[in-house]
Order: C-alpha cells, then structure tokens, then sequence
C-alpha cells in the first residue's frame, strides 16, 4: 500500500533504547488494559449500561408533557412558566456537554457518569417534592445538567472500545436507545399522571437514576484512556518543550533533539482514519498529571467549530435534531387540540415515531459502516472520515418528502393511521442520516472525540431550543401543512449540507489540521 502520512512518527525514547522505533498513532497508542481488544461480552456490558443510562436525556426532555397541565393547577402557575421549564431544560442538555467533557479528560469516563447520575437523581427528587413552580424550575435544570452528560460521554466510550470501522453499527444501536425516551416517555409520563399524580413521575426518573448509579459504580470499567486523548497528548508536548528547553539551557540540547527524532523514511496514509494524529509516548518524559487549565473546554470548543467541515456538519446534526423536538411536540397538541386524544393516546401515536428513529438509527448505522468498508475497500484499503457520510444519500430523496407528506397529512385531520404512516417515515429517515453524522463528528475529531460530541450537542441543544419555542407561534399561524413544508425546505437544505462536506471535508479537514500542526510548532 502507497505510504504518504507525514503525521506518524517514529520515536526514540532513550539512547538504551534507541535501536527501538516505535510508530504510533493517537487512534493506536499503546496503553495498558486496552479496551479495544476487551472481549465482546465485556464491550457489550458497556454499551448495554450506557444505552439503558442514555435513555434518561430523552425521558427528562419528554416524560413531563402529559402532566403539564396537572402541575399548572396543582402549583397554581401559567403555561409560560411551564414552557419556560421545559426548554430551559433542552438548552441546558445542549449547553452542559462541554464542562463533562473536560472533566472526563482528567477523572475520567466513570467519575463523569457517576456524579452526573447523583445530580440527575437529586434534582429528580427534589422536583418531587415541589410545592412551587420556582423549585420545580431550578430543579430541572440540576435535572438536565446531570443528564447531559451521558449522551455526549457515551458516544466517546464507544470510541474508546471500537475501531473506526465499527463505529458506524454501534454508534446506531446505543444511539438507538434515547430515542427510546421520547417515545414512551408520553406513555409513562401520562400513565403515571393520571393514576398517581405528577410526582411520580419524577420518583421514576429518581428511581431509573438509583439503578444506572449503581451500574456503573459496581459493573462498568472505565474505558478512557489518557493516551488517546488529543488534550493529553497537546500536554505532553508542551512539557516536552519546556523540557527540551531547558536542557538546552544546561547544555543538553542533543539529547532533547533524539528524543524528539522523527523518522521520515517510514509512512503511513494519513488519508486512513486509522493513522492519525501521531502519539509522544508518556515515557518520552515524566508522567504528566493534567489540570483544570490544561483541559480548559473552550479552545478545544473553538478548536473544533474553526474546520469548515465541522460547523457544516453541526448545522446539519442540528437541524435533524430540531426538527425531532418540533414534530414531536407539535404532534401531541395536534392530536389533543383535533382529534381528543387523551395523553395515553398520544403516547401511543408518538410511538411510531420512536419506532421509525430506533430502526433508522440501528439499520443507518449498520449500513453506515458496511459503506465505509466497501469504499475503503475500492480505495486501496485507505479510508477517511467523509466516506461514511456516502451512506446518507439513500435517504436523502425520501425525508424532505416525508416530511411534507406528515405535515398535510395534520392539515388535512385525515385518518391518525397515515399520521402513524408518516411519523414512522420521518423518523426513520431523519434518524438514518443523523446517525452517520454522529458518526463522522466522532471519526473527523480523533482524539477530541468527546468534545465534537459536546460541541454536536450545545449546537442541537440551542437548534432545539429555538424550534420548540417558535414551533406553537408557526403552527397556530400557517398550519401544520405550512410549518412542514417549511421544515421539508430546512431538511432539503441540510441534505446539501451534508453533500458539501461529503465532497469538500477532506480538503476541509486537512488543510485545517495542517494550519493546526503550523501553529503548534510555531509555539
């Protein structure tokens, strides 16, 4: 295989060892316990207990509607204040991800879950027990900042025990399961409501909370491993700088130069998102113990929002991801307000939603990888990022026109079977594309594959915000048949979105990591 990536080195450690190249790559360092080559069975452990944890970001964001109108009269407030308490929440899911992704680049993965799960499980409590709508508030955002952090650190553990190449399968099935929350979160939300008050539903949240606290404190192993990661490696080799520099100070700038030989006679593809950014082995230098300000969130936030190929992506993420908020909320005060649905009832309907997203993610995903393996393959064996988003094409054709075909279907008050139809449909295809783009966030940011994550977040988080505050206003105004043909226009927009970085990214992405690599040395 053709040999160019300029990005691998070999590194000399010592002069004892000096005859000993070794060539390492981020995605490829050699750490101890490595979960890559763990067992299926104990892989499986851990995407089970991160799904079944993930569930709780879709069942806060949804399990309150049913309930809503229940807690106005019982706490004697107005809808805003309940609206208010609902998207509050959805942005502080978006907003949080960046400061656990930070804090997992120094605790860890396991450390991020557990507090995060008492925090969750404390404002769930708490919103039990509240006599006022003030509390009710504050509560929930405690709620959604313990909440967030599953979602965005879980994608990261998948990346910590996968290979790229299967990502894409496994990236659906977890993803698959907070889909599962906004689908049954109506149906519990308002079979709790209605035979037990609208406290139980936030003892239930306490409750799942309890049992995925204990999960990962008794059966999850920490899968992060400070190697791999960019921040640790960027830490590294400013200490190794500094080290080199005052060696030379001393009269040591020889042996500061052989630590840091690189040998240019040995390559690999840098085109291969195996072979990436190049790993300065720990033992180069003292053991590093990183700090708050070396893992502050924001330039690795910036960092990551300054590749074309990333903000691309993230617009697209998040309009998918807005409009699942929109049609879901939009749905259930179409079928109270039209067709006297009961929320049980419209539970049941939204489900079909769910349905069509948890097939779309796990099918997607699955599909997903199998075009990565079959362009790789074509290619002489050398893949990149963008490959995968070959895989949206399928679908791109049929969602704008499901979307449509849901909206008139509402405006028409036809038969709430075509309804089901049509949610199946929109679900299924939104979530067959947004599970590739995840996919390709993770893939595009080794390394940094937490903070991507988080970043997709805070992005889909403000996108969600605003379509849920906007959506009643349109809805009331130009109909359902209006306000998605206007999504459909939104959706055809983020299908050439996702074109653009498919064709562009690469020379996106590389001539961003080669401005990157220029200003590091340039330190």
């Amino acid at each position: 295989m053709k040999s160019q990536d300029t990005n691998t080195q070999t590194h000399v450690l010592s002069p004892k060892s000096s005859n000993e190249a070794i060539k390492l790559d981020i995605e490829h360092a050699v750490v101890e316990d490595d979960p890559r080559i763990w067992s299926d069975t104990k892989k499986n452990v851990v995407v089970f207990i991160i799904s079944g944890a993930s569930m709780i970001s879709g069942l806060c964001a949804n399990i309150q509607n049913p309930a809503n109108a229940q807690i106005e009269q019982q706490l004697h407030t107005s809808s805003g204040d309940i609206s208010l308490s609902l998207s509050l929440s959805i942005l502080i899911q978006g907003s949080f991800p960046m400061i656990w992704s930070a804090i997992s680049e120094i605790k860890g993965r396991k450390t991020v879950y557990l507090f995060s799960l008492v925090l969750f499980t404390l404002g769930s409590v708490i919103v039990a027990v509240s006599r006022t709508i003030g509390f009710v508030i504050s509560m929930r955002i405690l709620q959604s900042i313990g909440a967030s952090a599953v979602l965005t650190i879980g994608a990261s553990t998948l990346a910590d025990i996968y290979e790229p190449h299967q990502r894409g399968k496994m990236m659906g099935i977890y993803y698959s399961a907070p889909l599962v929350g906004p689908s049954l979160g109506s149906i519990i939300g308002g079979a709790l409501a209605q035979g037990l008050g609208w406290q139980a539903i936030f003892w239930f949240l306490a409750i799942w909370g309890s049992l995925m606290f204990l999960a990962f404190l008794f059966l999850f192993k920490d899968t992060f491993r400070k190697e791999r990661s960019m921040t640790y490696q960027d830490v590294l080799r400013k200490r190794l700088r500094e080290q080199q520099s005052s060696e030379a100070e001393d009269g040591s700038r020889n042996i500061s130069e052989k630590e840091s030989q690189v040998n240019d006679e040995d390559h690999t593809s840098s085109n291969d998102i195996e072979a990436q950014p190049t790993v300065i082995p720990a033992s180069a230098i003292r053991e590093v113990q990183l700090s708050i300000a070396d893992v502050n969130p924001f330039p690795p936030y910036l960092s990551v929002i300054s590749r074309r190929n990333n903000i691309a992506i993230l617009i697209a993420s998040a309009l998918i991801f807005a409009f699942s908020f929109s049609i879901m909320y939009t749905c259930a005060r179409t079928l109270s307000m039209y067709y006297n649905y009961d929320a049980l009832k419209t539970g049941l309907v939204l489900l079909a939603y769910g349905i069509g997203s948890i097939s779309g993610s796990m099918l997607g995903g699955r599909w997903s990888d199998r075009t990565l393996a079959r362009l790789k393959a074509a290619n002489g064996g050398i893949s990149f990022p963008e490959m995968r988003l070959e895989s949206t094409k399928v679908a791109m054709v049929w969602l704008p026109l499901s979307v449509i075909g849901y909206g008139w279907v509402c405006q028409e008050r036809v038969n709430v079977a075509a309804m089901c139809v049509m949610l199946f449909l929109a679900g299924f295809l939104s979530i067959w594309i947004y599970a590739s783009t995840l996919a390709y966030i993770v893939d595009a940011n080794t390394g940094r594959s937490s903070t991507a994550v988080a970043t997709n977040a805070s992005f889909r988080g403000l996108f969600a915000f605003v379509a849920t505050e906007i959506a009643v206003p349109l809805q009331d105004s130009i109909g359902d048949g209006g306000l998605y043909t206007l999504w459909a226009g939104l959706m055809v927009i983020t299908n050439c979105i996702i074109l653009l970085v498919l064709y562009k990214g690469k020379t996106w992405r590389e001539a961003s990591a080669e401005r990157e690599k220029r200003k590091l040395d340039g330190k």
